[in-house]
């Protein structure tokens, strides 16, 4: 049955077609500078009409949607009804620059194939398994209680795809695992015999690991000094520490490819960039050896994870303390496998495992909707 995974973001359209449970990939696709997000629901259909993979969306056996923040209120993937539209509308508060885009795909799937069944799989829903002293800040408990300030986590699907295949491929379940989703936005999860236990981003992404243009953890008082010290507002500050940070605010790149070359070409600020980018993960990687009491693998995912040699090499150079040391050879080896990196002498594996976002949806969407039974109907 054809489960189509849709991403749809403020100014793109992401979308894969699967041929599901096979897992098989029928064909994805990209709409990019999107003003109109009915238009470019038209434009996906078109497009998935002209290569002959559907005869339009009302034959999908179902959709599913990446939906960035599912608060407390959805801890699994939800069938779609106007009181979960709701709720997606009622946290876009505190994800004000994805969830609304998220809802805007919902709503034209809606229209364009209102008998599909369609689902929400949230970012979050991971790591509603942290316990209270994970995700509670050391904040008035009533800010917590009336406005939901907590830890909440992103890259959750990410994470728990990457982890599963880690069990998986190491064939056993009990397992303490750092997982290190590394691309422009960038975080660490702790997982415990799979579930996730801590993890860097918080009530936002922007807490955590240096990301391509957020700046991670920095004392907030900084905020509070530049607002004194300089004529910026709240929504300036927002900018500064979102979109002006991180690694374009160190050296002006914010792509690791770019940084990686300067930096070999010897710009010192490119340099620096990735120094302080892999000295914080480094940070995460000892704390969180703390939090699992143990390690016994670390996980490379995303765009960097999966492709910056450099980057691995530095966040784990000189760990050896912690059992976790890196094989240079196998290290700058290329491969869309998992594979192993890790020396014989390290007792910790360190594995490299391409993520796959939009299949851990369509495999979430597919058990959600078989053990309801309630696929779309013309697909059987």
């Amino acid at each position: 049955m054809i489960i189509l995974v849709l991403n749809s973001g403020s100014s793109s359209l992401k979308y894969q077609l699967f041929d599901m449970p096979s897992k098989q990939v029928i064909t994805s696709g990209l709409i990019e500078h999107v003003s109109d997000h009915q238009q470019a629901v038209k434009t996906m259909e078109a497009q998935l009409r002209s290569g002959g993979h559907i005869k339009n969306l009302a034959c999908l056996a179902a959709v599913g949607h990446r939906v960035v923040h599912g608060g407390e209120q959805f801890q699994q993937p939800a069938l779609i009804d106007q009181t979960v539209i709701d709720t997606i509308e009622q946290l876009s508060a505190l994800a004000p620059l994805h969830n609304p885009a998220n809802l805007l795909g919902i709503k034209m799937l809606q229209q364009c194939a209102p008998d599909v069944p369609q689902v929400a799989v949230f970012d979050t829903a991971f790591h509603q398994s942290l316990p209270e002293k994970s995700y509670l800040y050391a904040l008035p408990y009533e800010l917590y209680e009336k406005h939901q300030v907590r830890r909440y986590g992103f890259h959750g699907t990410s994470h728990h795809y990457v982890t599963q295949q880690a069990s998986q491929y190491l064939g056993e379940s009990q397992l303490k695992i750092i997982s290190l989703h590394l691309g422009n936005g960038a975080s660490a999860c702790a997982v415990l015999n799979g579930q996730s236990i801590d993890t860097s981003m918080g009530l936002t992404p922007l807490e955590g690991l240096v990301m391509g243009t957020r700046s991670g953890d920095i004392d907030p008082a900084i905020a509070f000094y530049l607002a004194k010290k300089t004529d910026l507002n709240i929504e300036a500050l927002d900018e500064l520490l979102n979109k002006k940070s991180g690694l374009k605010g160190i050296c002006g790149q914010s792509d690791m490819r770019t940084i990686t070359d300067l930096a070999e070409k010897g710009d010192e600020l490119s340099e620096l960039a990735l120094q302080i980018f892999c000295y914080r993960i480094k940070k995460y990687i000892g704390a969180y050896i703390a939090s699992l009491n143990g390690l016994d693998a670390i996980v490379f995912t995303g765009g960097i994870g999966e492709n910056a040699s450099i980057v691995r090499q530095y966040c784990c150079d000189d760990l050896q303390y912690f059992g976790i040391e890196i094989d240079h050879q196998k290290n700058k080896l290329t491969s869309k496998q998992i594979r192993e990196i890790q020396s014989t002498a390290s007792t910790v594996k360190i594995l490299v495992i391409p993520t796959n976002e939009e299949l851990e949806i369509a495999q979430q969407v597919y058990a959600l909707l078989k053990n309801k039974k309630c696929f779309n109907k013309p697909m059987h």
